[in-house]
């Protein structure tokens, strides 16, 4: 949380805490969502605001600022809610899948391991580098210039957890090409 959300955190939490004319204002706020609109409807977030949640709002606006931590924190835990990197440079294909339960982590780590192979760019002829270093761009999604630097690096890993079918289909295309592959 940057330092200005924090700041008004504090803030709204305060107001909360010292005033009962807010809780009082927004039982009227809360009255006046539910009325219907010009058009005679009712507005759909309206419909979940219930007893329940207004109570578990009014204790989470009670929290600390460390207390309000542990509570994510228990809660991505117990929901199975991977950590999300803020920014940085994603650089290797699409986006990797959630993460599953841990139950079923441990149920089948041997499964995985049969299915799942890493790809490794050995070498490559002399002749074939940009052939390699377009298709490298392509599979990778990097620049032209990370791309060269990558295929100059060889032996390295170019791909990890690709399942068998797929694998087959990268390496076969840069036999094609004149590339040395090794699936482990």
């Amino acid at each position: 949380m940057s330092l200005s959300c924090q700041t008004a955190a504090r803030s709204c939490a305060r107001t909360l805490r010292a005033t009962q004319s807010v809780r009082a204002g927004s039982v009227c706020l809360a009255q006046r969502r539910n009325t219907p609109t010009q058009n005679g409807m009712t507005r759909r977030w309206a419909s979940t605001e219930s007893a329940k949640i207004t109570g578990i709002v009014d204790q989470i606006s009670q929290l600390t600022l460390l207390e309000t931590a542990d509570l994510v924190a228990t809660l991505k835990t117990r929901l199975n809610i991977p950590d999300m990197p803020m920014g940085g440079f994603a650089a290797s294909g699409p986006a990797a899948p959630a993460a599953a339960p841990v139950e079923e982590e441990e149920a089948a780590p041997t499964q995985q391991a049969k299915t799942l192979f890493n790809l490794k760019l050995e070498s490559f002829e002399a002749g074939a580098k940009p052939k390699i270093i377009k298709e490298i761009k392509s599979m990778l999604g990097l620049s032209l210039v990370d791309s060269k630097k990558f295929v100059e690096s060889a032996p390295k890993l170019m791909k990890e957890a690709v399942p068998k079918d797929e694998a087959e289909k990268i390496i076969a295309a840069l036999k094609a090409l004149g590339g040395v592959v090794s699936m482990e």
